[in-house]
Protein backbone atom coordinates (compact mmCIF):
# COMPACT_ATOMS: atom_id res chain seq x y z
CA UNK A 1 0.00 0.00 0.00
CA UNK A 2 1.72 3.35 -0.97
CA UNK A 3 1.58 6.39 1.20
CA UNK A 4 -0.65 7.96 -1.87
CA UNK A 5 -3.41 5.49 -1.51
CA UNK A 6 -3.02 5.12 2.43
CA UNK A 7 -4.28 8.81 2.61
CA UNK A 8 -6.88 8.75 0.43
CA UNK A 9 -8.42 5.64 2.33
CA UNK A 10 -8.23 7.46 5.67
CA UNK A 11 -9.71 10.78 3.64
CA UNK A 12 -12.77 8.50 2.77
CA UNK A 13 -12.95 6.85 6.00
CA UNK A 14 -12.85 10.39 7.76
CA UNK A 15 -9.80 9.63 9.80
CA UNK A 16 -8.16 12.97 10.75
CA UNK A 17 -5.51 10.87 12.31
CA UNK A 18 -2.94 8.22 11.90
CA UNK A 19 -0.19 6.11 13.05
CA UNK A 20 1.94 4.98 10.25
CA UNK A 21 4.12 1.59 11.86
CA UNK A 22 5.93 0.26 9.16
CA UNK A 23 7.64 -2.78 10.53
CA UNK A 24 11.52 -1.66 11.35
CA UNK A 25 11.53 1.93 9.73
CA UNK A 26 10.14 4.71 9.64
CA UNK A 27 10.11 5.77 6.39
CA UNK A 28 6.85 5.17 4.59
CA UNK A 29 5.55 6.77 7.78
CA UNK A 30 7.54 10.25 6.88
CA UNK A 31 6.49 10.29 3.95
CA UNK A 32 2.75 9.88 4.59
CA UNK A 33 3.48 12.77 7.29
CA UNK A 34 4.72 14.67 4.21
CA UNK A 35 1.94 14.65 2.31
CA UNK A 36 -1.06 13.93 4.59
CA UNK A 37 -3.23 16.98 5.49
CA UNK A 38 -4.01 15.18 8.78
CA UNK A 39 -1.83 14.44 11.28
CA UNK A 40 0.49 11.66 11.17
CA UNK A 41 2.33 10.01 14.32
CA UNK A 42 5.66 8.51 13.01
CA UNK A 43 5.89 4.92 14.57
CA UNK A 44 7.86 2.24 13.99
CA UNK A 45 6.88 -1.67 14.74
CA UNK A 46 10.55 -3.03 15.64
CA UNK A 47 11.57 -6.66 15.95
CA UNK A 48 13.46 -7.26 19.22
CA UNK A 49 14.98 -10.11 20.25
CA UNK A 50 11.86 -11.40 22.00
CA UNK A 51 8.86 -9.76 19.92
CA UNK A 52 7.20 -7.17 18.49
CA UNK A 53 7.52 -3.33 19.90
CA UNK A 54 5.63 -0.54 18.65
CA UNK A 55 7.56 3.11 19.07
CA UNK A 56 5.10 6.16 18.59
CA UNK A 57 6.62 9.78 18.23
CA UNK A 58 9.92 8.83 16.47
CA UNK A 59 12.12 10.74 14.04
CA UNK A 60 14.48 7.93 13.51
CA UNK A 61 14.69 4.49 12.91
CA UNK A 62 14.85 2.22 16.06
CA UNK A 63 17.41 -0.89 15.30
CA UNK A 64 15.71 -3.79 15.20
CA UNK A 65 17.29 -7.31 17.01
CA UNK A 66 18.06 -5.36 19.97
CA UNK A 67 16.88 -6.85 23.48
CA UNK A 68 13.05 -5.73 24.30
CA UNK A 69 14.82 -3.15 27.47
CA UNK A 70 17.13 -1.47 24.88
CA UNK A 71 14.54 -1.39 22.33
CA UNK A 72 12.34 0.22 24.97
CA UNK A 73 15.17 3.47 25.64
CA UNK A 74 15.77 3.73 22.22
CA UNK A 75 12.38 4.74 21.85
CA UNK A 76 12.04 7.06 24.92
CA UNK A 77 15.77 8.29 24.32
CA UNK A 78 13.80 10.32 21.17
CA UNK A 79 10.70 11.40 23.15
CA UNK A 80 9.21 8.55 22.16
CA UNK A 81 5.85 6.17 23.82
CA UNK A 82 6.31 2.92 24.09
CA UNK A 83 3.21 0.33 22.88
CA UNK A 84 3.34 -3.15 22.84
CA UNK A 85 0.96 -4.53 19.44
CA UNK A 86 -1.24 -7.40 20.05
CA UNK A 87 0.66 -8.57 23.44
CA UNK A 88 -1.27 -11.94 23.39
CA UNK A 89 -2.45 -13.34 20.00
CA UNK A 90 -1.68 -16.78 19.94
CA UNK A 91 -1.81 -17.31 16.02
CA UNK A 92 1.28 -14.99 15.33
CA UNK A 93 4.77 -15.48 15.84
CA UNK A 94 5.14 -11.88 16.31
CA UNK A 95 4.24 -10.97 19.54
CA UNK A 96 6.44 -9.64 22.77
CA UNK A 97 7.32 -12.92 24.80
CA UNK A 98 5.16 -12.43 28.31
CA UNK A 99 8.35 -12.76 30.22
CA UNK A 100 9.42 -9.63 28.82
CA UNK A 101 6.39 -8.02 28.54
CA UNK A 102 6.28 -8.73 32.12
CA UNK A 103 10.24 -7.10 32.64
CA UNK A 104 9.36 -4.35 31.14
CA UNK A 105 5.99 -3.37 31.88
CA UNK A 106 6.89 -0.70 34.54
CA UNK A 107 8.39 1.32 31.48
CA UNK A 108 5.52 0.91 28.55
CA UNK A 109 3.08 3.15 28.36
CA UNK A 110 0.51 2.00 26.09
CA UNK A 111 -1.17 -2.16 25.06
CA UNK A 112 -2.87 -2.75 22.36
CA UNK A 113 -6.22 -3.72 23.32
CA UNK A 114 -7.57 -4.52 20.58
CA UNK A 115 -6.15 -5.30 16.87
CA UNK A 116 -8.30 -6.02 13.92
CA UNK A 117 -6.14 -8.73 12.63
CA UNK A 118 -5.89 -10.67 16.02
CA UNK A 119 -8.23 -13.84 15.02
CA UNK A 120 -9.65 -14.61 18.36
CA UNK A 121 -11.46 -12.62 20.43
CA UNK A 122 -10.18 -13.95 23.65
CA UNK A 123 -6.68 -12.57 22.79
CA UNK A 124 -7.57 -9.18 22.39
CA UNK A 125 -9.66 -9.49 25.78
CA UNK A 126 -6.65 -10.38 27.65
CA UNK A 127 -4.70 -7.49 26.25
CA UNK A 128 -7.34 -5.35 27.81
CA UNK A 129 -7.21 -7.32 30.70
CA UNK A 130 -3.93 -6.62 31.16
CA UNK A 131 -3.73 -2.98 30.72
CA UNK A 132 -6.11 -2.64 32.94
CA UNK A 133 -4.72 -4.92 35.76
CA UNK A 134 -1.27 -2.49 34.99
CA UNK A 135 -2.64 0.70 34.77
CA UNK A 136 -1.45 1.31 31.49
CA UNK A 137 -3.38 3.59 28.49
CA UNK A 138 -5.08 1.08 26.06
CA UNK A 139 -5.07 1.78 22.01
CA UNK A 140 -6.56 -0.46 18.97
CA UNK A 141 -5.55 -0.40 15.44
CA UNK A 142 -6.57 -1.85 12.35
CA UNK A 143 -2.84 -3.12 11.83
CA UNK A 144 -4.00 -2.67 8.00
CA UNK A 145 -2.06 -3.96 5.38
CA UNK A 146 -4.44 -3.41 2.67
CA UNK A 147 -6.89 0.07 1.99
CA UNK A 148 -9.83 -1.92 2.88
CA UNK A 149 -8.78 -2.45 6.10
CA UNK A 150 -7.93 1.23 7.29
CA UNK A 151 -10.68 2.40 9.82
CA UNK A 152 -11.77 -1.05 11.11
CA UNK A 153 -10.38 -0.38 14.68
CA UNK A 154 -9.72 3.45 15.88
CA UNK A 155 -9.94 5.51 19.46
CA UNK A 156 -12.19 8.63 19.02
CA UNK A 157 -10.24 10.78 21.29
CA UNK A 158 -9.36 14.48 21.87
CA UNK A 159 -6.74 16.70 20.08
CA UNK A 160 -3.73 16.33 21.09
CA UNK A 161 -0.07 18.08 21.09
CA UNK A 162 2.73 16.03 21.32
CA UNK A 163 3.19 12.56 23.10
CA UNK A 164 2.83 14.22 26.71
CA UNK A 165 -0.91 15.32 25.75
CA UNK A 166 -1.66 12.20 23.43
CA UNK A 167 -1.21 9.84 25.58
CA UNK A 168 -3.76 11.98 28.41
CA UNK A 169 -6.08 11.64 26.00
CA UNK A 170 -6.01 7.98 24.77
CA UNK A 171 -6.62 7.23 28.37
CA UNK A 172 -9.86 9.10 28.33
CA UNK A 173 -10.73 7.95 24.47
CA UNK A 174 -12.74 5.08 23.53
CA UNK A 175 -12.03 2.11 21.45
CA UNK A 176 -14.25 1.30 18.36
CA UNK A 177 -13.32 -1.86 17.34
CA UNK A 178 -14.58 -4.31 14.12
CA UNK A 179 -12.34 -7.32 13.46
CA UNK A 180 -10.84 -8.13 10.05
CA UNK A 181 -11.64 -10.58 7.59
CA UNK A 182 -9.47 -14.30 8.46
CA UNK A 183 -8.64 -14.00 4.71
CA UNK A 184 -6.79 -10.60 5.30
CA UNK A 185 -4.07 -13.09 6.23
CA UNK A 186 -4.22 -14.68 3.01
CA UNK A 187 -3.82 -11.49 1.34
CA UNK A 188 -0.86 -10.66 3.34
CA UNK A 189 0.70 -13.94 2.55
CA UNK A 190 0.12 -13.72 -1.28
CA UNK A 191 2.12 -10.07 -1.05
CA UNK A 192 5.06 -11.24 0.80
CA UNK A 193 5.86 -13.61 -2.15
CA UNK A 194 4.98 -10.74 -4.49
CA UNK A 195 7.42 -8.82 -3.18
CA UNK A 196 10.39 -11.78 -2.55
CA UNK A 197 9.76 -12.00 -5.97
CA UNK A 198 10.73 -8.34 -6.94
CA UNK A 199 7.12 -7.43 -8.04
CA UNK A 200 6.15 -5.03 -5.98
CA UNK A 201 7.87 -2.03 -4.04
CA UNK A 202 7.91 -2.16 -0.01
CA UNK A 203 4.80 -1.21 1.62
CA UNK A 204 3.67 1.18 4.15
CA UNK A 205 1.66 -0.11 6.72
CA UNK A 206 -1.20 2.06 8.43
CA UNK A 207 -2.91 1.62 11.86
CA UNK A 208 -5.40 3.91 12.79
CA UNK A 209 -5.18 5.29 16.63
Amino acid sequence: MSPEVLVERCQRAGIDCVAVSDHNGIEGALEVRRIAPFKVIVAEEVKTTEGEIIGFFLEENVRKGLTPEATVRAIHDQGGLVCVPHPFDRLRRSPLREEALLRIVADVDIIEAFNSRTTLRRDNERGERFAAEHAKAMSAGSDAHTPGEIGLAYVEMADFEGPEEFLAALEKGRIVARRASPLVHVFSSLAKVRSRLGRRPKPTAGAAA
